[in-house]
């Protein structure tokens, strides 16, 4: 499969999870409506994809809205299945992305640094 092809299927896979979360068409008392997909990596046969999930929520909601969309994987696959129209549908596993925290953390400091170097 060319990179192109690739990426294309991750991109896709990344905007049906997105919709289905903010659509609310997975009901799941743990998801939060705040959190979205921010990458999907596709295993180079297709068998498996892992999930980025970011939030701009507390840590614990967080982890709460992945362990949701972990449970509901299945339910998820099988709407990928209908949508993509991919010979296998990849087996989904949720992870919780905390970069955008620490980016902002790590901006904060530096913000720190240049207030306190300007005095």
């Amino acid at each position: 499969m060319s990179d192109y092809t690739h990426q294309r299927l991750e991109a896709r896979i990344q905007e049906t999870i997105s919709t289905m979360i903010v659509t609310r068409e997975i009901k799941h008392h743990g998801l939060s409506p705040f959190v979205s997909v921010s990458q999907v990596t596709l295993s180079r046969d297709k068998a498996y994809a892992t999930v980025w999930v970011s939030s701009f929520v507390e840590d614990n909601k967080l982890e709460q809205s992945v362990a949701a969309l972990q449970s509901a994987a299945g339910f998820i696959q099988q709407r990928l299945g209908a949508l993509l129209k991919t010979r296998n549908t990849p087996r989904l596993t949720f992870k919780a992305d905390t970069s955008i925290r620490e980016a902002q953390a790590m901006n904060d400091l530096i913000d720190s640094l240049n207030v306190k170097h300007e005095e």
